[in-house]
């Protein structure tokens, strides 16, 4: 996991942990357990680009997202009706810049795949970027984590990379069928990829929330101290499908989202690695000669961190789902909010 380790003594980490496993959980920043962090975002801040944003959250985690666009040409084996249907891997390179990181670490590697899987899992993604049969268009999305990763900087980047894409504009096409490509200069006449509400239908681009469980509680946005007690840590990736509105349709069957599960991706959290506590009985001074009694058993000591083992049960899992894909769910507070963002 893209995070540097957290150093508390076994003692605080069991104290985090029985606070975040009461009901409801006691969250070391006063949070609710599906309350996010207070952010700040803006669009059009990069010159040259065709489109970007920089999302800041209320700890000091910063994040800059640019995308350019160039044209391509398609490989005629990839023209069939078949493969436009197909949201093609290779139209989008997503690369992710993170302090005192490599750019091949595995860990960030991980991080823009993620990213990627979420943004083409919905099948149409290739529809945007296809100009004809012979021309796509290639998206450059390049991310870049200005702050130290003070915790896992996924939901920060896919934010990010959320309203860069919402804000996103291409040229406006001038020729017709399997022409070469023309354009309109006029940057003012250009088009979005993602139009604004009510201009078409279709999903729009996705966003990852990280959710961790720390005994039956579900804990959405998880701070670096909470990953560190966590037991399981899991990557919703969800998208928004906007339908067309019906002619004479009422106002009030308009309401609410409907929202898409992508993909669910467990990470490892680091609380897997972070050091056990010791029980008072392992502290025998004077054994007479006798070996030390073996303390070591896999049954839990109350008040004696152990770092957790095993995997998600089926009812929190389907749980996080239903919490995350109900109607003034989480997804919904979240798109609410980066929905009150001005798109340049």
């Amino acid at each position: 996991m893209a995070t540097t380790h957290t150093l508390l003594s076994p003692a605080e980490l069991n104290y985090l942990h029985t606070s975040l496993s009461l009901r409801p959980p006691i969250r070391s920043d006063g949070r609710l357990p599906t309350q996010f962090r207070p952010l700040t975002a803006e669009t059009g801040i990069l010159q040259g680009t065709n489109g970007s944003a920089c999302v800041t959250f209320s700890d000091g985690a910063e994040a800059i997202v640019g995308v350019k666009a160039e044209i391509e040409r398609t490989p005629d084996s990839q023209s069939g009706d078949e493969e436009e249907k197909k949201a093609r891997g290779d139209w989008v390179e997503i690369s992710v810049e993170i302090p005192s990181q490599r750019d091949d670490d595995a860990a960030t590697v991980f991080l823009g795949e993620m990213l990627r899987e979420a943004l083409l899992g919905d099948g149409e993604f290739a529809k945007k970027l296809r100009i004809n049969r012979r021309f796509h268009w290639r998206l450059h999305i390049d991310i870049l984590l200005l702050s130290p990763p003070l915790s896992y900087p996924l939901p920060l980047l896919s934010l990010t990379t959320h309203l860069a894409l919402l804000a996103t504009r291409l040229p406006k096409l001038k020729s017709e069928g399997d022409e070469d490509p023309m354009f309109d200069d006029d940057w003012e006449s250009s088009v979005f990829v993602y139009p604004r509400e009510g201009a078409s239908e279709g999903t729009r681009p996705p966003i990852t929330l990280l959710v961790v469980t720390v005994g039956d509680n579900v804990i959405f946005d998880p701070s670096k101290e909470e990953l560190a007690v966590a037991e399981t840590a899991l990557a919703v990736s969800v998208a928004e499908v906007r339908r067309e509105k019906p002619r004479g349709g009422m106002e009030v069957d308009s309401k609410g989202r409907e929202l898409k599960l992508l993909s669910i991706r467990t990470i490892d959290p680091p609380s897997r690695l972070t050091p056990p506590g010791v029980p008072n009985g392992t502290a025998t001074t004077g054994t007479e000669g006798k070996p030390a009694p073996n303390l070591s058993s896999e049954t839990p000591v109350a008040g004696v961190w152990k770092a957790p083992l095993g995997g998600t049960k089926f009812a929190v899992v389907d749980g996080i789902i239903q919490a995350v894909l109900e109607k003034g769910g989480v997804a919904d507070e979240v798109l609410d909010g980066l929905d009150g963002v001005e798109l340049a």
